[in-house]
């Protein structure tokens, strides 16, 4: 009974406002998240931002976007950023390298002056290293 009732277009046309919402939802939270680690903003401003959103919300995330978008942009770029720079110290960190060589070589006589590794390995190492 449904199916008959519903053409083509009606299916359409409710797809269409449910991805609009969700948009609309992603950007809710996108001028949100950016309103709260801004640096430059005082507390002051998020709060007046923040209730201009609340308030009169389309407006007020239109507004947002014309006035703070590339502020939106460089903040997107920090966090970026950020989270590559931790990615990487903590592979390196798991990896058990620091990414120095001279670090790299002083690891390597260590393991040789304890007897862990041999003269062979050693050199092995170090050129490998040194590579």
């Amino acid at each position: 009974m449904i199916a008959t009732e519903w053409g083509a277009g009606q299916v359409f046309w409710s797809m269409l406002w449910f991805f609009m919402f969700f948009i609309w939802i992603w950007l809710l939270v996108m001028v949100f998240s950016d309103i709260f680690r801004s640096h430059d903003l005082g507390g002051f401003a998020k709060t007046l931002w923040v209730l201009f959103v609340i308030i009169v919300p389309y407006l007020g995330v239109f507004v947002y976007l014309i006035a703070r978008g590339h502020k939106m942009h460089e903040h997107a770029v920090e966090a970026a950023e950020a989270q590559n720079a931790a990615a990487r110290a903590y592979i390196q960190q798991a990896a058990g390298t620091s990414g120095s060589s001279a670090e790299e070589l002083s690891r390597l006589a260590d393991l040789k002056e304890k007897g862990v590794i041999s003269d062979d390995e050693f050199q092995k190492l170090k050129a490998k290293a040194l590579a």
